[in-house]
């Protein structure tokens, strides 16, 4: 085991608190049977972790085979298992033991050493107190007490200190005694075990060299395995150096091929070119004739078109003037049908109607009319057609029955329409013209586009004359096409001359070729005989000689057959004369012959045929006479001499050659160079100009006809008008195009400039003396080609050779050469090195070739300049003679190359022109070559030098922007390497490629893990390993809060509804733990304390994004829960602007009618113009019309800003609609800051603001999506906020609200639970509604307390929740009434009048307030009968105010009491009058009522109690005390208590009795005067009577002797007034107390009647009295 394993195990017993802490006993070594075995097999089945390998290790050993590490190297036997097992714990236990050993030893070792330290101390005391009792002594015989008492002191703590050191010797004696004891145990122990270890040691030997053995094998093995890899890799090496020989071997043979073949396609391409050409030259010319029959055309239909629109001009008037006569008519019509009382309009209608259907039945006669000739048109057309399809096909051959290609029929047809000089269909639509000009002249939607027509017809011959051999293609390329198509096409070829051949000979007997005939079984294809020669050829013969020729005839039938000559070709009679005598019957194979004299008489070419018959049939020899011809042509057309060094002298030859029998002479011209291509486009010039002439003089007639057509008429031609709008615009474009569309109109001029610069630049080419001459037949003539350079450059030189001969045509010869002026030159003379970097090498290859025919010697030269950064290897070398030399140039710029080479080098630019030299030995004039490149800088530039990341959280990453500039002018890449994990460059983690001269912004993330400073650098690297540093440093902090997360995304949440989330702000600081966060460096070494810490989130403005808590406290070790919420919504600018938008649009839409209007308003005033002429008079204008004089031009309101459009406006409700409905998608990020302050405010100011540092920040990331609502409201102007405003407490306002769903998906609406308890209430249920569809939601509020409320509804979907807030205000109503309550006295008014009160309702809330008026008369719940009298009457009524509620009442039934109104509403701020009427029926003292105002919340206003009395009589008393029940009896209202008195019987009328009881009040010894109130009233009546009344008291003599006082005694009471008599008892001296006074006196009243009143005076003495 290793050094450090051990000290390990040391440390682990060392913990152990004995030796025996080991189980380690020597029975494990010997005993081999009992419980150790059993432990051992135990051990085997379940091996400790730390010995896993060796079980491994035994697997891979037996696997392998070859070894075993249980083998014991000196008995052989096979080890167990268990045996190695027990051998590592073995070991593992005596490293065990021996670290127990070491530590047992070190502490003796350090008891020891205490041990001595103890006795060095113990001895330095002793000696120190010896000292200091010398010093006593010495001190007491000095008699210096003092010192004594001070040296006593010290000499104590020094025994005292001596004491514990002793104490402290023992103490470590004892234990350095127990720690030897112990050792001497553990070295007992290692004795007992030395055996053991020698036997483990040995084993571990054993075991080692087994395991050095095993690692020899498995390297032996693992060589032989390589040794067989690296053959296998050999042999696939060679394998693959094959297959690559054997694929460059194939691509050299394809690229052999494709250059072969390339070569076969150039000359078939140009081949090809020159026939496009061709083409093409033909196509402008057809092009050009095409054109100027247009413009003919397009002059035509002006023409037309001008008639027309004179037509169109008269027939406007001529409308005019019939509209207006109509109009005048019809006004008359209205006129008199409105005098003869019929209706007009209906009139005016069934005339319109019938005018309508008359106008339908013409139109379809004329329909009609038109169809029927179209028809007769078709009808002569088809016919035509059908005869002449029969035509044609009669002269058609019958096809074959036999024919294996019906493709060939088709392309016979095809081959045929191509032939036909004038195709039927052509023909047919020349035919047809007259009669579609007819038919286009009687229909009214004939126009000029007629004339278009009849030109493309005339023009479609023109184009159908193109030859057979032009309609073909021809391949290209040979191999391209099958050949199968070429056979195709040339039996096609022979069948359509074969037909062409029949159709044009008219006897058939004349054909070479016979049917085939079947002879004695075998079939007879060709002619019986043949000739020899085929074809009797008379060549090159002159009139007037005579020329034989002999032909052999054989049989070559199967049959023995005959030859008779029927003559020779009609036109070949008189020249041609046969010899021929017939053989006989001639067997096959015979043969006979005939001679044929030819005499020509005329110098033309002649064919013909001899014919013959035979028994098979007749045959011919053809015959042919050709006269003399020239046929010359040259050898080489194209001569190319190739370079020359200036001063030679080359010659070429051109050998002429006259192949025919006819001289001619020829001339070599050098002065005019016609070329086909020019009579081509010459000729066409003439045809166009005669076609011109012709096609003005058909136009012209044409259009007199149609101009004609057209004033019949009388009708608007639109499509002509149409037409000749298209040709304008085609016509310029045409004209555009015309100059490169014909090339050949400047093939003149090209000639010319050519043949001059032939002129200049053949100088150097000349030809030789040979220039004209004649040319005999079959005769050669060598023409000479002198080339004399004497200027460098390409010569040429183009000449024609022309004949007198009128057939043949001048043959062009070109001749090209190039002149060099020394014999050795660069093949590049500009050497291009492209863009550059300083400091970077660059090669290229510098070639030389020599023309001459002897080695030259070439020396590289430099200018001095160039030569720090360009050289040339070899500088000097030999160049063999006719080859190439190869220099290697190396470019290596330098940095200060714009100090070197400044004549050379542009250094703004960058731009480097080195001219190089190349001298030649023996040469004068040195090679000149230019070296040219653009040196760039490599350089990356950084914008800054330094990154200051400032303070930065652990909890954070900041984020700062270098630029990085590419100054070289060639891409670079780069990368940034080495960069520390706390910090991440992006885009692309920092790779990437710059174009030349780009800046890209790269971001920098710093992401600090510890608080501490950091300082380092970032290391860019450039694509040529250059390295680019960039400085940083930062300064992380750890902030004493913490945010759970730091970015939160936001699912996608439609505009009104909200997403929440949930996260913690954490303060991880306790007490107990003080800040380890870096501070700014001034204070760095300070501690902060642990405080509580306030935080604030601080929001943008005008954000979607609400944070609760904002802002707070948090404790050490507390967290706060924060709640972030995501509303998106519509800004108000937006709104504005959408509002601004939706103005404008409407604006425009408004003018765009105004002008509508306008135009319609102008076209309906109709300008009549005043004609003075005999019989016509001015149309009268009626006075009432509305036709305005001017157009009304109307001026729109100006659009307002948006600052004049205020929220909640209709514009800018509209505006919120318009954006909600067209809302796709927006993004927002937001970065929050927490602030962190450091500390507290002061205790002594707990107003000053807390300190807040700026590196304690904490930034929280929202992303926000916000995606388009599907549910939105659209009542209550798209508010979601429901208001009820103010209600009376008690009583119920709905309010309705609806939601549309436009999204494209049914929606399920649900709804959150209102509180059951809340004054809010949902009246209706939800349900589904589709897309586009609309919902209704009915609410309540019904306060019930006088406060505010506020709950949220929730109308969730599956994709948003809309939340509407409803709120409301319950209002308790303050409704104040001018009566107090209480008691309501009407007084005394006469029966059967009345008399009223008014109360005023004063309401001073905020909100309208119901009322009602409620008397308890009419009450409902008022017991009926007589219950309640009865009810009064048993209870106890001594007190004389007792009244009860509802007193007497009317005999008529109706209520003595009534209220006016009954119920209302007052309007805030308003008042109201009740008024309160008392009418009786019948006298009474006990009229009584209770009237209740109430408010519709059931709250009372006022209670008051109604009374009243009704007299028959004017005066009345009132007061004393109640002597009878104060309701009247239950008898029925018939029977009255006192009847009327008649006037004969006043006197005798009965007093009434009144009592009046007086207490006076003793106390004290006094007593206190009693005094009572009587009231004596007159009521006022209606009625006239006395207005007065008088009353008397009698007897008061008396009364003033027992006490009392009446004052006044008499007196008068006004109508309406009511008199107060004070009655007062003031007792005598002698008066006895508990003693009753009583006397009676009557009082007399006299109104208009006289009433006696018996007032009962009763008095005494109380002393609880009142």
């Amino acid at each position: 085991m290793d050094v450090e394993d051990r000290d390990s195990a040391s440390d682990v017993a060392s913990d152990r608190s004995g030796p025996l802490g080991v189980h380690l006993s020597p029975d494990e070594d010997i005993g081999g049977d009992g419980p150790d075995e059993e432990t051992f097999d135990d051990e085997e089945a379940a091996l400790p972790p730390d010995l896993e390998w060796l079980e491994e290790l035994y697997e891979d050993d037996d696997g392998d085979g070859n070894g075993d590490l249980a083998f014991a190297a000196d008995s052989g036997k096979k080890r167990n298992y268990a045996a190695t097992a027990r051998m590592f714990k073995l070991r593992r236990n005596l490293d065990q033991l021996d670290c127990f050993h070491r530590q047992k030893e070190h502490d003796v070792l350090k008891a020891r050493e205490e041990l001595k330290l103890c006795r060095q101390n113990i001895k330095s005391l002793v000696e120190q107190r010896n000292d200091m009792e010398e010093e006593i002594e010495r001190q007491k015989a000095a008699d210096n007490s003092v010192v004594v008492f001070r040296l006593r002191a010290q000499h104590k703590h020094l025994c005292q200190k001596l004491q514990s050191e002793e104490e402290l010797e023992g103490h470590i004696n004892t234990e350095l005694k127990q720690q030897e004891l112990e050792l001497i145990e553990v070295e007992v122990e290692l004795g007992r075990f030395s055996l053991l270890r020698q036997e483990v040691q040995e084993e571990e030997r054993v075991f080692q060299a087994l395991k050095a053995k095993k690692a020899a094998t498995r390297m032996q093995q693992e060589k032989k395995a390589s040794q067989n890899l690296q053959r296998k890799m050999h042999h696939l090496r060679d394998k693959q150096a094959a297959m690559l020989k054997k694929e460059e071997t194939g691509c050299q043979k394809e690229t052999e091929e494709g250059q072969v073949n390339r070569k076969i396609a150039a000359k078939y391409l140009k081949e090809t070119i020159k026939r496009m050409h061709q083409q093409e030259a033909e196509k402008e010319q057809q092009n050009r004739e095409l054109l100027e029959k247009r413009k003919q055309a397009v002059k035509s239909l002006k023409s037309n078109i001008a008639a027309t629109q004179e037509s169109l001009r008269v027939q406007q008037s001529r409308a005019k003037a019939n509209a207006q006569k109509k109009e005048q008519q019809q006004r008359q019509l209205r006129e008199s049908l409105q005098a003869q009382g019929i209706n007009n309009t209906k009139h005016m209608y069934q005339q319109k109607q019938l005018d309508e259907i008359k106008r339908k039945q013409e139109e379809f006669a004329e329909r009609q009319k038109s169809k029927r000739v179209e028809i007769v048109a078709k009808i002569l057309q088809e016919e035509q057609l059908v005869k002449r399809r029969k035509r044609h096909q009669a002269l058609l051959p019958k096809p074959s029955a036999t024919d294996k290609f019906p493709s060939l029929g088709r392309a016979r047809e095809k081959l045929l329409y191509y032939l036909d000089p004038s195709p039927p269909l052509a023909r047919e639509e020349r035919d047809t013209i007259p009669l579609r000009e007819f038919s286009n002249t009687s229909s009214s939607s004939s126009s000029a586009s007629s004339d278009v027509e009849d030109l493309e017809e005339t023009m479609r011959p023109d184009v159908d004359h193109q030859s057979l051999a032009e309609s073909l293609a021809e391949p290209e390329f040979s191999g391209l096409w099958e050949q199968n198509c070429k056979k195709l096409l040339n039996e096609k070829t022979m069948l359509v001359q074969t037909e062409v051949k029949q159709e044009e000979s008219a006897t058939p007997s004349g054909n070479l070729n016979m049917p085939a005939k079947k002879v004695h079984g075998k079939e007879l294809k060709g002619p019986p005989f043949t000739s020899k020669p085929d074809i009797i050829l008379f060549k090159d013969f002159e009139v007037g000689k005579i020329y034989k020729k002999k032909i052999i005839l054989t049989n070559i039938s199967y049959i023995t057959n005959h030859c008779k000559l029927l003559g020779v070709s009609a036109h070949l009679k008189d020249f041609i004369s046969i010899n021929f005598e017939p053989p006989g019957s001639l067997s096959t194979g015979m043969s006979c012959d005939m001679q044929a004299v030819f005499q020509p008489m005329i110098n033309e070419d002649l064919e013909g045929e001899v014919q013959f018959a035979s028994a098979v049939g007749a045959f011919s020899v053809p015959v042919r006479c050709t006269i003399k011809k020239c046929d010359l042509e040259v050898d080489s057309q194209f001569l190319d001499f190739g370079l020359h060094v200036v001063g030679q002298t080359i010659s070429r030859t051109i050998t002429l050659t006259n192949k025919g029998a006819l001289a001619t002479h020829f001339s070599l011209d050098t002065s005019t160079c016609l070329s086909p291509e020019t009579s081509q486009v010459q000729m066409p010039s003439q045809v166009f100009a005669n076609t011109y002439q012709e096609m003005s003089s058909q136009n012209t007639t044409c259009d007199n006809q149609r101009s004609s057509a057209s004033m019949g008429t009388g009708e608007p031609k639109q499509e002509s008008q149409e037409l000749f709008e298209a040709l304008q615009q085609e016509q310029p474009e045409t004209s555009a195009t015309g100059p490169e569309a014909l090339p050949e109109a400047c093939v003149s001029t090209d000639v010319d400039a050519q043949t001059a610069q032939n002129h200049s630049d053949s100088g150097d080419i000349r030809l030789g003396n040979v220039r004209e001459g004649e040319i005999g037949p079959f005769q050669s003539i060598k023409l000479e080609v002198l080339f004399t350079p004497t200027i460098p450059g390409e010569a040429k030189l183009d000449f024609h050779i022309k004949f007198s001969d009128l057939t043949s045509e001048p043959i062009p010869v070109q001749v090209r050469a190039v002149a060099v002026s020394i014999p050795v030159w660069v093949v590049q003379p500009s050497l291009d090195l492209k863009i550059c970097m300083f400091d970077r090498l660059y090669q290229d290859s510098i070639m030389v070739q020599s023309r001459a025919n002897t080695a030259l010697k070439l020396t590289f030269e430099v200018c001095p300049e160039m030569r720090k950064h360009m050289e040339i290897v070899p500088k000097t070398g030999f160049i063999q003679a006719q080859s190439s030399f190869n220099a290697q140039l190396k470019f290596l710029p330098r940095c200060s190359l714009s100090k070197d080479a400044k004549t050379f080098f542009d250094r703004n630019t960058g731009v480097l022109e080195v001219p190089m030299t190349v001298q030649v030995a023996g040469q004068v004039k040195p090679v000149h070559f230019t070296v040219q490149a653009i040196v760039t800088t490599s350089d990356l530039e950084f914008d800054q030098i330094e990154v200051d990341f400032g303070y930065c959280s652990i909890y954070q990453s900041v984020k700062s922007s270098v630029r990085l500039t590419n100054l070289s002018l060639l891409p670079q890449d780069f990368g940034f390497l080495g960069v520390p994990e706390f910090i991440e460059v992006q885009p692309n983690d920092g790779f990437g490629t710059l174009l030349p001269e780009e800046t890209l912004q790269i971001d920098l993330i710093f992401s600090a893990n510890k608080a501490k400073e950091y300082s380092f650098q970032l290391s860019c690297k450039s694509g040529i390993n250059r390295d680019f540093r960039l400085s940083c440093r930062a300064v992380g902090v750890r902030p004493p809060l913490e945010l759970s997360h730091s970015l939160v995304q936001f699912g996608a949440t439609a505009v009104g509804d909200h997403s929440t989330a949930i996260l913690y702000l954490i303060n991880h600081q306790t007490n107990h733990i003080q800040s380890k966060q870096p501070i700014p460096p001034l204070v760095k070494d300070t501690v902060v304390p642990v405080a509580p810490r306030l935080f604030s989130f601080t929001l943008p403005k005008d954000s979607d994004i609400s944070i609760t808590p904002s802002a707070g406290g948090l404790l050490p070790g507390e967290r706060c829960l924060v709640q972030v919420k995501f509303r998106p919504r519509l800004l108000d600018q937006e709104i504005k602007e959408e509002a601004l938008r939706l103005l404008h649009r409407a604006k425009l839409l408004r003018e765009k009618e105004l002008e509508k209007n306008r135009n319609a308003e102008q076209e309906n005033k109709k300008e009549v113009p005043v004609e003075t002429g005999k019989g016509k008079k001015a149309p009268v204008i009626p006075k009432n019309s509305n036709v305005s004089d001017g157009p009304q031009t109307d001026q729109p309101t100006e659009s307002p800003n948006p600052g004049d459009i205020q929220p909640g406006s209709e514009q800018y409700e509209e505006a919120r609609a318009s954006l909600l409905y067209s809302f796709t998608q927006r993004y927002s990020e937001y970065t929050i800051p927490c602030f962190v302050s450091d500390e507290n405010p002061p205790e002594e100011d707990r107003q000053a603001q807390p300190a807040w540092s700026p590196f304690n920040t904490l930034y929280l990331k929202l992303q926000c999506p916000a995606v388009q609502p599907p549910l939105v409201v659209i009542s209550n102007n798209g508010h979601n906020i429901i208001d009820f405003h103010q209600v009376a407490v008690g009583e119920k306002v709905i309010k309705r609200f609806t939601v549309q769903n436009i999204s494209k998906e049914s929606l399920d609406l649900t709804s959150s639970v209102l509180d059951t308890h809340g004054p809010f209430s949902l009246l209706n249920a939800l349900r589904c509604i589709r897309p586009g569809e609309t919902h209704t939601l009915v609410l309540a509020f019904s306060p019930s307390l006088e406060k505010k409320y506020c709950e949220a509804l929730e109308v969730r979907s599956q994709k948003m929740t809309l939340e509407m807030t409803l709120c409301g205000e319950g209002v308790v109503p303050a409704v104040t009434c001018s009566h107090p309550g209480g008691l309501l006295d009407f007084g005394y008014v006469f029966e059967k009048e009345s008399s009223s009160q008014v109360l005023k309702l004063q309401n001073s809330s905020a909100v309208a307030v119901g009322f009602r008026a409620l008397l308890a008369s009419l009450s409902p719940s008022r017991p009926q009968g007589g219950a309640d009298r009865v009810a009064f009457l048993l209870g106890r009524y001594t007190d004389s105010q007792v009244q009860p509620t509802v007193g007497t009442q009317n005999y008529s039934g109706l209520s003595v009491f009534s209220a006016v109104p009954v119920e209302g509403s007052i309007a805030p701020g308003q008042s109201q009058d009740i008024t309160v009427t008392f009418q009786p029926d019948h006298q009474s003292v006990n009229y009584s009522d209770r009237l209740t105002i109430e408010l519709m919340n059931k709250s009372k206003v006022c209670v008051m109690d109604l009374k009243g009395a009704a007299s028959s009589h004017n005066m009345y008393l009132y007061g004393g005390d109640l002597l009878t029940v104060p309701i009247e009896s239950l008898l029925p209202p018939l029977i009255t208590s006192q009847p009327p008195l008649t006037e004969s019987k006043v006197m005798e009328k009965p007093t009434i009795p009144v009592l009046v009881t007086l207490r006076a009040r003793y106390s004290a010894g006094a007593i206190t005067p009693a005094v009572r109130e009587l009231q004596v009233g007159c009521i006022r009546s209606i009625q006239p009577s006395k207005k007065s009344g008088e009353f008397q008291w009698d007897n008061v003599a008396s009364l003033q002797q027992q006490g009392f006082s009446v004052e006044p005694s008499k007196g008068t009471v006004e109508a309406g007034h009511k008199r107060t008599i004070n009655v007062t008892w003031n007792p005598h001296c002698g008066y006895k107390p508990y003693e009753v006074v009583q006397t009676c006196v009557p009082l007399t009243l006299k109104g208009d009647e006289t009433n006696v009143y018996r007032v009962t005076l009763m008095a005494l003495v109380s002393a609880t009295a009142d």
